[in-house]
């Protein structure tokens, strides 16, 4: 295989996973601070106390009761606090990453470092000081940050007071939020993400929504609409303060495929693909909504508020360049099926041709590079793969090594179909494993779901010395970077 000779390999974290140091150098707190610890057969959480001081939770795909306030309760525990504390640890992380190789990292900014509540109209000395020391220990070893602008950390004080993304005044606080980390680092970082995984909503209420009442419906799509509009904005406003930045929409990448040739199966596949995959990278890539969106928006009864100045700036503030997240695949039926597959919130039949993870993930290779063949095809735009990796048990051995023989084939695979991609004329540029270095799983809170390279001596009841070690698998992407993809045997 030839990967180009710029070509950006890298990993991929995200502020409220791996960071820690919630509520240090004024951090304020954000929703994925009051989640609790869970696993594969037990929910997250999210806690709240009601007005009269009665403590609750609710699993995470659910809503708090009315009137109740988002509360972190004494008797939980809350992975997300501490992370990996690469809050204090980014130096020693860092360096690692460039001993591997790293050309690209990806992380994100933590909105509420910047602005505790949101709605603040100066920021956070101490928050921006702490992306200014990054952004220099990545230069020193010439890495290049690519940076998430939110990952699913919405500052906490705009859920609970205004609404979230249910209301439109968010798009002020976010593209102020924007100005301010724009003209902050414009000589620090050229290529940004927008929203981490932006269709995520749609998938959740997919695949848990179950008999999802067409006011659920409406206000998923939208959200969705206010996140476009300032995604947009956000593009125009950032083109103009440095030319040189290169936005991205960042989609969840699951390939969809017909379960069988029932001309029905085929139907909802392609519809499947319409709206939880091209929905989202239409509007931000194409700068409009798709034919299909009214489809969609009926049959659910959906009446955006949606104004001609909208359209104006989805129109104007089109991304340059698609990245999408990469685990696993999943099947689509309209027939009964015994066995279901759970992977990245994704349900569906499981597929014989393929084996599962111990989380219920695909193993497919062969379903990136079709999602990258579909995904250039339909945008002519140059391709970022931010995340791909392989949740696994890893052990450390008693001189601490760990034999992660599993990652590195799931790698090695994923790798193998991405140069297969290239050949045939993807324009793919980057290539982000996700953490990089262990941290808090997003979907379970666990710890013993680890995707690094490097391992983190932190356990599921948040025990552990927090050290770094490096895994079998480190040693094996540090030789496929050097030989820029060459040699992945």
């Amino acid at each position: 295989m030839s990967f180009p000779k710029d070509f950006f390999w890298g990993g991929a974290t995200a502020a409220n996973q791996c960071e820690g140091a919630w509520n240090t150098d004024g951090r304020g707190p954000a929703k994925t601070d009051v989640m609790t610890g869970g696993n594969y057969d037990t929910p997250r959480y999210l806690t709240y106390r009601m007005p009269d001081g009665t403590a609750g939770k609710c699993p995470i795909t659910e809503k708090i009761p009315e009137g109740a306030k988002y509360a972190v309760l004494e008797d939980c525990y809350y992975p997300n606090h501490a992370g990996i504390d690469f809050y204090h640890r980014y130096k020693e992380d860092i360096a690692l990453f460039a001993e591997m190789g790293f050309r690209m990292f990806r992380l994100s900014i933590s909105w509420t470092r910047i602005f505790p509540k949101g709605i603040e109209e100066q920021p956070n000395q101490a928050g921006l000081q702490f992306y200014h020391d990054v952004f220099a220990e990545l230069k020193k070893y010439g890495i290049e940050p690519l940076v998430s602008i939110v990952h699913f950390d919405t500052p906490l004080y705009l859920e609970e007071e205004l609404g979230g993304w249910n209301n439109r005044e968010i798009i002020e606080h976010f593209l102020k939020y924007c100005r301010t980390i724009f003209r902050e680092y414009k000589d620090e970082v050229r290529y940004w993400i927008t929203f981490n995984e932006i269709n995520h909503i749609l998938n959740m209420i997919k695949m848990f929504g179950g008999e999802a009442t067409d006011e659920a419906y409406r206000e998923v799509y939208q959200q969705l609409h206010y996140q476009f509009v300032a995604s947009a904005g956000a593009v125009t406003m950032g083109h103009k303060i440095n030319p040189d930045f290169r936005f991205g929409c960042m989609i969840c990448g699951i390939t969809n495929y017909p379960m069988t040739c029932d001309p029905q199966d085929i139907l909802l596949n392609r519809q499947r693909w319409e709206e939880c995959i091209f929905y989202c990278g239409d509007v931000q890539c194409k700068g409009k909504y798709p034919v299909f969106a009214k489809r969609l928006w009926a049959e659910h009864h959906v009446e955006l508020d949606i104004t001609e100045e909208d359209l104006m700036i989805l129109q104007a503030g089109r991304v340059d360049m698609y990245t999408f997240s990469y685990y696993s695949s999943s099947l689509v039926t309209g027939h009964d099926v015994e066995m279901t597959a759970k992977g990245n919130f994704s349900m569906g039949a499981k597929n014989p041709y393929l084996t599962y993870s111990d989380w219920g993930w695909a193993y497919d290779a062969v379903g990136l590079k079709y999602f990258l063949e579909v995904a250039y095809d339909r945008y002519e735009c140059p391709i970022m793969v931010v995340e791909n990796g392989l949740g696994a048990v890893d052990e450390l051995t008693e001189d601490g090594k760990v034999h992660d023989s599993y990652r590195i084939d799931y790698l090695r695979d994923h790798i193998k179909a991405m140069g297969e991609a290239i050949e045939d004329g993807v324009d793919v540029i980057a290539y982000t494993t996700w953490g990089c270095v262990d941290l808090v799983s997003s979907g379970t809170g666990e710890m013993k779901k680890r995707y690094g390279f490097i391992y983190v001596d932190r356990d599921d009841e948040g025990g552990g010395s927090m050290a770094r070690y490096k895994k079998d698998s480190f040693y094996w992407y540090q030789k496929v970077i050097r030989t820029n993809g060459n040699e992945i045997d």
